[in-house]
């Protein structure tokens, strides 16, 4: 399963590295999967829900599907996992076939362009397998319509031939559980979403979580973790796991290099520090990103494509990669008209707010921080970067 495991990995960050993406790697905060990942995450996850650490909801919810289904000599129900990358979604899927006891098949969306991939994977599952979806919202329309009946029936229909002579030819498919994981559940059509019988959402981690994360780690890594440097550490992971972990083997190639190996909470500080992650998880692109709006706009409102010429990035990398974390730490604000800097923002970059900087004169309603770009928002952009709210995107219909 591990070999699997890497190579799903490693195919999928193939997929998703562009010319965005490497630069962003070069930030330790970013919460998407990097190549150079997998090896050691692999050997961080937890192999049981006792492991798991945070999410206790969504561990009391899945251990009573799990064992109700153990009990009945059934598999459970379909299950979706939601939330942003990096909170355990994959590592969850594991826990769950290692609980079950049985084989886990993993694919993303992406990867199954048609609907033969899809047959030929669900094919090959045995009794009880767990297959784990990851982008299943990506997943392309001819295999998501496949995927329906295999959910339900246990069953698929394969087309040989085309035009008036190709016939269908049903095929049986051993009951198997799917567990999908999605970013963007809101992306997700509603007769795939009704056929999961659970859905969890994941919320981010809070210092104390990550705190424990960080222990856990560092004792796998053989890394000497004080319990301050942990708690610095954590209090710039902006609540991801994946994030925190990363942190923390930067921080021991620093204390390898210049503090004996010891991490202690100064020698956190000084390598945060060098690698441009600030005390409370901005890193060089969050600053430029609020710098932007506040110095070259005003504080807002301005739409996202603008904000990303302004900073030389993608605005998929600005919607998808910096503004989460800027609005659920309250510095910008979403609204009709384009993103606004509250005074947070402007008091983050050491300048004085006016008056207006809170809404840019515009009414904001307080949003619940989990609710961004993941769910059902409607201020979420088009795919592929189109801000409705943007006057000076040429892809937006007038």
């Amino acid at each position: 399963m591990t070999d699997e495991y890497r190579e799903f990995e490693a195919a999928g960050a193939a997929r998703e590295f562009d010319a965005a993406s490497a630069d962003r790697e070069r930030s330790p905060v970013t919460a998407e999967h990097l190549p150079s990942d997998s090896d050691i995450e692999t050997s961080l996850r937890p192999t049981s829900l006792d492991d798991f650490i945070g999410q206790p909801r969504v561990r009391e919810q899945l251990q009573l599907v799990l064992r109700g289904a153990k009990l009945r000599g059934g598999t459970p129900d379909h299950i979706l996992l939601s939330g942003p990358p990096g909170l355990g979604k994959t590592s969850m899927a594991m826990i769950i076939a290692a609980e079950l006891g049985t084989s886990l098949r993993l694919t993303s969306g992406p990867a199954l362009e048609r609907a033969g991939d899809l047959a030929a994977m669900l094919s090959n599952l045995a009794e009880g397998d767990v297959l784990f979806i990851d982008e299943i919202h990506r997943i392309a329309r001819p295999a998501e319509e496949m995927l329906y009946l295999a959910m339900e029936d246990f069953r698929v229909d394969v087309v040989v031939g085309k035009g008036p002579g190709a016939t269908s030819i049903p095929l049986e498919v051993a009951p198997f559980t799917l567990v999908g994981a999605t970013t963007r559940s809101g992306a997700l059509t509603g007769p795939l979403r009704d056929r999961f019988g659970f859905t969890a959402h994941m919320d981010f981690y809070e210092p104390p979580e990550l705190q424990r994360i960080l222990d856990r780690s560092a004792s796998i890594l053989g890394i000497d973790l004080r319990d301050d440097a942990a708690a610095e550490i954590a209090g710039r992971s902006r609540g991801t796991p994946r994030i925190a972990n990363r942190l923390l083997r930067r921080v021991r190639d620093y204390a390898d290099v210049r503090a004996d190996g010891v991490v202690t909470r100064a020698v956190a500080q000084a390598a945060l520090e060098v690698y441009d992650v600030d005390p409370i998880g901005l890193d060089r692109l969050d600053r430029a990103v609020l710098g932007a709006l506040v110095r070259s706009f005003g504080g807002g409102p301005v739409g996202v494509s603008t904000l990303a010429v302004a900073v030389g990035e993608e605005p998929a990398t600005v919607e998808e990669v910096c503004e989460p974390f800027l609005v659920r730490a309250g510095m910008v604000a979403r609204t009709p008209r384009g993103r606004v800097a509250t005074q947070a923002a402007w008091l983050q970059l050491g300048l004085t707010p006016p008056p207006e900087a809170a809404t840019g004169g515009i009414e904001v309603r307080a949003r619940e921080p989990q609710l961004e770009l993941f769910e059902d928002d409607p201020d979420t952009t088009l795919e592929g970067g189109v801000d409705p709210s943007d006057p000076d995107d040429p892809d937006v219909r007038r």
